[in-house]
């Protein structure tokens, strides 16, 4: 594919898995590579930060360096923030003050960058973006990346959103509505993957104010096969380049081995670099 003003970029999440993003994205910097539009969900979203932001590695020193040091992953977190996540620790101490996010560069940028949540009362996702206000900012990514079930729903604007990923896991649609006829995809599954585990009814005692988002949550892996069918097709078109792991990935969603997330990087860089060599 000839890469061109209008190729847009669509990143995948995926929670931890969402480290070898991070090396694609530090590789594209590393080479100078950057989309004017990029839409991203979840963990995607949150490591497509610091990509706006052109600060190299630091979605990786987030990830894997802190991850070490910090431990915010945990049960703990959910008996006393609510979430599974140290979310003080990722969106308030991390980008104000140990790992400062450079929201003076990321508002300047000439780039789009969308977020997808989903919005809990239609069930619907959204996508959304902002350009002054650093709260704000941190609040969608923050409920970009809020999984059901283990985060407490986020309100963005007044409206109660999830992850982003429980109706638009890869938003390659949302960015060819726009106009991108050609697209990046960065995956965080092998090619050929599926889930083959089943969609099931939610009890209705389970988000029982949100009956749309209950629906969305019961059709979640269908939607999400549907999408992995419909990016093969553009890709066997040659509408989209996916960059995806080469092999069966041994990473879990909520990984804590800093071993297997540091392989998964530095697969990552290896194909972001492959990626740019062959563009350019």
């Amino acid at each position: 594919m000839r890469l061109d003003r209008n190729t847009g970029l669509v990143l995948e999440g995926g929670g931890m898995r969402g480290v070898f993003t991070c090396g694609v994205l530090d590789a594209f910097m590393k080479n100078g590579l950057y989309f004017n539009y990029v839409v991203a969900v979840s963990a995607g979203a949150c490591n497509g930060l610091s990509y706006m932001s052109r600060q190299i590695r630091r979605a990786r020193i987030s990830n894997i360096d802190f991850l070490a040091r910090y431990k915010y992953i945990g049960l703990r977190h959910l008996v006393t923030q609510g979430c599974i996540f140290d979310q003080k620790l990722l969106y308030d101490d991390f980008p104000n003050t140990l790992l400062p996010f450079d929201f003076d560069a990321f508002f300047s940028s000439d780039g789009v960058f969308e977020m997808v949540t989903t919005n809990c009362l239609t069930g619907r996702a959204c996508y959304l973006t902002e350009k002054h206000d650093r709260q704000r900012l941190l609040d969608i990514a923050r409920a970009s990346s809020s999984l059901p079930y283990v985060s407490k729903i986020v309100e963005v604007d007044g409206v109660p959103m999830l992850d982003g990923g429980i109706v638009d896991s890869i938003p390659v649609a949302r960015s060819m509505e726009l106009g991108h006829g050609k697209n990046v995809v960065v995956l965080t599954r092998n090619y050929g993957f599926r889930t083959h585990a089943k969609d099931r009814k939610i009890p209705h005692f389970i988000y029982k104010h949100y009956p749309r988002l209950r629906v969305a949550l019961s059709r979640r892996r269908e939607a999400y096969n549907r999408q992995l069918d419909f990016v093969e097709e553009l890709e066997r078109s040659g509408s989209v380049v996916c960059i995806r792991p080469e092999r069966p990935v041994e990473v879990g969603r909520m990984e804590k081995d800093v071993s297997k997330l540091e392989a998964l990087y530095e697969e990552g860089v290896a194909l972001g670099d492959k990626f740019c060599k062959d563009c350019f």
